[in-house]
């Protein structure tokens, strides 16, 4: 079985993250449902601010052979996507988007991803402000922010 655990400082927290992954998975009820399962992971987040510790569980079934380094860069990279989409929905409402046209849809998807991109680059001073809040703001001047990002 493979195990890896990282700690990292991020936002004012501590973030320890394990891992867990094996390739044991003859307990598995109805095993044979799962075409190409090969391993089961975990990943144990715990978050420390202050005093405070919060512990979050998310469980995994693979196609990966046990391989600790990969399965974590994968369970990263996929949460790393759902923020990103998360991101998208909130700050540009993509899930309300009706377009039906597909290039126009992939079109408005490339736009929103490159602004998102812009949005968390600029810095508006002496504030800590959302990404929703910072695209309403700069639909007012928008000259001002666009040469904030030519200075970047």
């Amino acid at each position: 079985s493979g195990y890896k655990k990282t700690t990292e400082k991020a936002h004012g927290q501590i973030e320890i993250r394990e891992y867990y992954q094996t390739e044991e998975t003859a307990w598995i009820y109805q095993k044979k449902q799962w075409k190409g399962l090969k391993s089961i992971g975990m990943e144990k987040k715990t978050i420390r601010r202050g005093e405070t510790e919060k512990e979050e569980y998310r469980y995994y079934i693979s196609s990966l052979c046990e391989d600790i380094e990969l399965f974590s860069r994968a369970v990263r990279g996929h949460w790393a996507v759902e923020s990103m989409h998360w991101h998208l929905d909130v700050t540009f409402k993509e899930d309300a988007n009706t377009t039906l046209d597909k290039t126009a849809a992939q079109n408005q998807n490339i736009i929103r991803k490159w602004c998102l991109s812009m949005l968390k680059l600029i810095e508006i001073r002496g504030t800590k402000m959302s990404l929703r809040r910072k695209r309403f703001n700069i639909s007012f001047a928008p000259a001002q922010f666009i040469e904030e990002l030519m200075k970047i």
